[in-house]
Order: structure tokens, then sequence, then C-alpha cells
């Protein structure tokens, strides 16, 4: 005769294959989204990622279930990029800071779905310790990352953008978007692939226990 689960069964197994498909994340590219871009160029499709990220946070829940947080906080590359006057920047103009560090294009379907939850976050908590920094690699230049931002309505994002889109491949984006917590001494502590509601209550967690220093990684096992 069969039986059925009773609860405490139930939520143990649950928990188990959560563990399972976590495991399995942490290995394969969570997100990616086909797309075609104004040249004709597809984005990136689904592959395998080159490194090994290293395990969860106790704040990888929820909204940000899929955030993966490194062992320990990695240099990251001297990566540039321009602002809509054609300056060109470093992170080092952002030293001393917490930044998110979002690569979009305006041809990727889920970026127009997470800019506006970007932008709600840099006006709930950008200033003088945190900032969000969203870097376009559309080589159809600055008129166009503008038009876009203008569409999905942002207001506190700023125009970043790299033409010649090496800024993915220096840091290894092998999906549209990634996003990058970069901590305050210009070092990569974790990065999400793919869209997420970045102003969610995980979200601002996530990023304030950046801020204090406090993302603890649970290793995967």
């Amino acid at each position: 005769m069969k039986k059925c689960l009773n609860n405490k069964q139930f939520h143990f197994l649950f928990a188990a294959v959560i563990a399972v498909i976590s495991a399995v994340m942490l290995d394969a590219a969570v997100y990616v989204e086909k797309g075609v871009d104004g040249n004709g160029s597809k984005s990136f499709e689904i592959g395998q990622l080159p490194l090994k990220l290293g395990g969860v946070s106790p704040f990888s829940k929820g909204t940000m279930a899929t955030f993966v947080v490194r062992e320990e906080a990695r240099d990251f590359p001297d990566i540039k990029f321009k602002d809509a006057a054609g300056t060109d920047l470093t992170l080092n103009n952002w030293k001393g800071k917490v930044v998110l560090l979002n690569l979009w294009a305006t041809w990727c379907a889920p970026c127009r779905r997470e800019m506006p939850a970007l932008d709600r976050l840099q006006a709930a908590m950008g200033g003088d310790n945190f900032e969000v920094v969203a870097v376009s690699i559309d080589r159809k230049g600055v008129e166009a990352v503008e038009a876009f931002l203008t569409e999905v309505g942002t207001k506190n994002l700023k125009t970043y953008i790299d033409k010649t889109s090496k800024i993915a491949r220096d840091v290894e984006a092998f999906g549209m978007p990634t996003t990058i917590l970069i901590d305050r001494n210009g070092k990569e502590v974790g990065r999400m692939i793919g869209p997420a509601e970045w102003d969610s209550s995980e979200a601002k967690a996530l990023i304030t226990a950046a801020m204090r220093d406090k993302l603890i990684m649970v290793k995967a096992q």
C-alpha cells in the first residue's frame, strides 16, 4: 500500500531537492535569453561557466536565490567604459563604494524588464557608500542607450557604455544581463546571471550585508 508523506517528510524532501538544484547551478550558467541586436548579432547562448564561484550566502534567497558568492573576494579586471560625454572611466572612479555592476543591452528583453528595478534600487540606496553602475554593450552608441533608458522610465541611472563589448569578455559575462557585486576595494564578491528584482527586500539585504562586509558564504559540499 502506498503511503503519503507527512508534513515533516515532505519538507525534508523539498529541502533536499532544492539543495541538489543549487549545487548544479554553482557550476552551470544560470540564465541566458537569446536575442538579436541591431547589427544582427545574437546574444550569448547558454553555456558552461569556466570558473568556480564558490557557494551561496544566507542572503541568497527569495529573489536573490541564484546570486552566487565567491569563496574569497576576487581581483577584478581593469575594465574600461565611457559615460554619456565620452569620458573614459574605470571602477577606480568608484573606489571606496560598493558597486552593483550591471551589464546589459537594449536588444536584451530581460534587461528591459530588469532596468526599472535597478533604477528604483539606485533611488533607494545610492549614495556615498553604494551605486548601481549599469553599462550597456550596445554598438549603436549613446543615443540608442539614452533613448532606451527614457523609454523604460529610468530617472536615477546614469548612462555608461562600452561599444566594443570587451567588458563582457573581460569579466566573463556569458549572458545578458549579468550583475556583479564589487566591494569597496574593487574586488568581486559575487554575481548573478539573468534578471532579478533588484529593488526587492532580499536584494537590499544582500547589498546592505556587502556594505557592512558581512556577506558570508556557505561553501558547496
